[in-house]
């Protein structure tokens, strides 16, 4: 499993709020949570974004409200992965329920920058910056979640059981 893409990039403690505010949890379909998906961080996002991009982050990504739109907004806007140092544990979770793959590496977070294109080995968790020809070790996925977010998410893998 890879993803390659063009890297959108913020900071700290984003929070589910800034990632799909609370203002749009009244839909529940995914295509339209994409519509407003990180407006209150970044106005320009849901024009820019293509699929397949890479949003990348500091510390903390997912905090706050346990919300399972925050992680569908980002999957549905064609994001295709999300790296950071850290992640809130829920939204880790979350992310991996619906089928967002999602991998820590300070390293990475840390030197990617807005722009660069990255792409990362599901298999291996190696994460090559395209644009800086540099390379480093995240978390590799275990096969379990990798079929998991193959399937699309944890209900479409238990249904094809």
């Amino acid at each position: 499993m890879k993803a390659i893409g063009s890297v959108f990039k913020y900071g700290d403690n984003v929070d589910t709020d800034v990632i799909i505010p609370a203002r749009y949890l009244n839909a529940t379909d995914g295509k339209e949570l994409a519509k407003h998906c990180m407006e209150d961080i970044d106005k320009e996002f849901v024009h820019k974004v293509q699929k397949g991009d890479i949003i990348v982050a500091n510390k903390n990504f997912g905090c706050g409200s346990s919300r399972e739109h925050a992680p569908l907004a980002i999957k549905c806007a064609g994001v295709s992965c999300v790296i950071a140092e850290t992640f809130a544990r829920i939204f880790y979770r979350n992310a991996i329920n619906i089928g967002l793959p999602i991998i820590e590496c300070e390293e990475a977070a840390k030197a990617i920058e807005a722009g660069d294109q990255v792409e990362i080995d599901f298999d291996s968790g190696i994460i090559t910056n395209k644009t800086k020809n540099q390379q480093y070790q995240g978390q590799a996925f275990p096969p379990f979640m990798q079929k998991i977010i193959t399937a699309g998410g944890l209900v479409n893998y238990i249904n094809e059981k």
